[in-house]
């Protein structure tokens, strides 16, 4: 099991939902971790979590003001630090179409920022976040983080003689989360009409728990340059509906700019090199720093068959209404009623 007591820790975008679960987490389950740094530049959610987890009860916590696009102030952050988590981004699709300039600034120049930081203070471990939407992306956002996914990736080509190992993990929506379309349903159902932007749209489904599990398999397991993918079922977003409003009237709105129909992690271009590795697919580099064969001996890898693809509309699992319900009252209001 993965022992991070005594490591120094850093999450940047560390203020968010995954960010905050993360760190609760972390907390748990390595009591005398040395040191977690939250890097934000927000100051009221540093506020705000600091009421969470205070330093006077959780010494090892600090609160770092500080933006990606900064790579001064990351190269500050960096110093001493062990393991850096890479969460901070400009998500939100219809935002980055309308401000495309701030979303490559923050999620692609940042990245590069964060890599240049890590590699120069001697970080041992970097794990990014990624998404569903930069598989085959159609919005800037999907693009921003596919090209930041290939510069993490890449960056294992560049460490030189460094002990340093980057690797993306990359999943698709996340229950409760900042933004996401539970909260969203459960706020509008008392107007007795629930906004759907297509009644054919399905979408990836994990919780927050899951998703940090992730990221603690990726520092545990990453031999470097590896691309993560869950094993995780599909919804359809009138099933969502149906779950929290049963009585509510699904009106239809259309698809907002740079939204997909179904979402996809792995294409069938990616296949060539995924790899099924248990609760993960693990899509290598075309040129891995590792030899290819002690990476699939070690992990019982197999190839997946070279017409794969992985896709929210075609998964082969489903959440049902019923599941729905029980996951919103898990993971995001625990006095749900239907």
């Amino acid at each position: 099991m993965l022992d991070l007591n005594g490591k120094a820790i850093l999450i940047t975008g560390g203020t968010g939902s995954f960010g905050k679960m993360f760190t609760k987490l972390i907390l748990e389950r390595n009591p005398d971790v040395k040191r977690l740094v939250i890097l934000s530049r927000d100051e009221q959610k540093h506020f705000n979590m600091a009421m969470d987890f205070p330093e006077t009860k959780y010494p090892a916590m600090r609160y770092f003001i500080g933006d990606v696009r900064d790579k001064e102030r990351l190269e500050r952050a960096f110093e001493g630090i062990d393991v850096v988590i890479h969460a901070a981004a400009m998500k939100h699709v219809h935002l980055a179409e309308y401000n495309p300039s701030e979303c490559i600034k923050t999620n692609i120049n940042g990245a590069e920022n964060v890599i240049a930081a890590a590699i120069k203070c001697g970080v041992k471990d970097v794990v990014a976040l990624s998404t569903d939407k930069a598989c085959a992306p159609i919005n800037l956002y999907g693009a921003t983080k596919l090209t930041s996914d290939k510069l993490f990736i890449a960056a294992n080509n560049i460490k030189g003689s460094r002990n340093i190992k980057f690797s993306v993990v990359r999943y698709g929506n996340v229950m409760g989360s900042n933004g996401s379309v539970m909260p969203f349903f459960l706020k509008r159902r008392k107007d007795g009409v629930l906004p759907i932007t297509d009644k054919k749209m399905t979408r990836f489904n994990i919780s927050l728990q899951d998703g940090c599990q992730m990221v603690f398999d990726a520092i545990e397991k990453s031999w470097g340059g590896e691309l993560f993918v869950p094993k995780i079922p599909s919804y359809k977003i009138v099933d969502v509906a149906s779950a929290i409003g049963p009585d509510c009237i699904q009106e239809e709105v259309g698809i907002r700019p740079g939204e997909k129909l179904h979402e996809e992690m792995i294409t069938v271009s990616d296949a060539l090199n995924t790899y099924d590795i248990g609760n993960y697919y693990a899509i290598l580099p075309q040129k891995t720093i590792f030899k290819r064969e002690e990476f699939i001996k070690h992990f019982n890898a197999k190839l997946v068959d070279p017409n794969f693809s992985y896709n929210s509309g075609d998964n082969e699992e489903w959440e049902t209404i019923e599941s729905l319900r029980e996951l919103v009252k898990i993971h995001v209001d625990p006095n749900f009623k239907a």
